[in-house]
């Protein structure tokens, strides 16, 4: 059992272990005959009040030693729930590392796919304009455009039954 569920367990349990309870024991022990018994558990529950009223009578030593009991008893807990509580959080901290982990590796999939995309409609793109150029070209000088011949593509691809006279370049 590691020292965290250890004392994870002795701070849920109450404190109420054989390992606790011996030390109850010695300090039962010194305390004296005719002082009321403490355990472990009913020193730390109780209030600074109950916990006074119970020590009226007692001597100086006994009153020292069993403050110093409780403090000692309370600490520990607090420690005990302090490490429960860093556990806690370094366990969330890890789930919600993995999570972004899995989101950053999604976005960057969906990066390369689109950056894969825009590579295909590029080349797409410059074939369509290489094509386009060389469509301008035809029987004509390289540097002009007839304006007609553009005419003339755009009206033969719209119908439908057109000849093959229709692609042939003005005159």
């Amino acid at each position: 059992m590691s020292s965290v569920r250890f004392w994870s367990f002795v701070f849920m349990q109450g404190m109420t272990t054989t390992f606790k309870t011996s030390k109850a024991l010695k300090v039962k022990k010194e305390v004296g005959e005719n002082a009321p018994v403490l355990s472990d558990d009913e020193l730390v529950a109780m209030s600074v009040r109950e916990l006074n009223q119970h020590l009226r009578g007692l001597t100086k030593e006994d009153v020292v030693r069993l403050k110093q009991r409780r403090r000692t008893l309370k600490n520990r807990g607090y420690a005990a729930s302090c490490r429960i509580k860093r556990v806690t959080q370094k366990e969330e901290l890890e789930r919600q590392k993995t999570e972004l982990q899995q989101e950053v590796d999604k976005l960057a999939r969906e990066n390369a796919s689109m950056r894969l995309e825009l590579d295909a409609l590029r080349a797409k793109y410059e074939a369509l304009q290489c094509f386009a150029r060389t469509v301008t070209r035809g029987p004509l000088s390289p540097g002009k455009v007839a304006p007609t011949s553009v005419i003339t593509i755009v009206k033969s691809a719209s119908q439908n039954n057109s000849s093959p006279s229709a692609f042939s370049a003005p005159s």
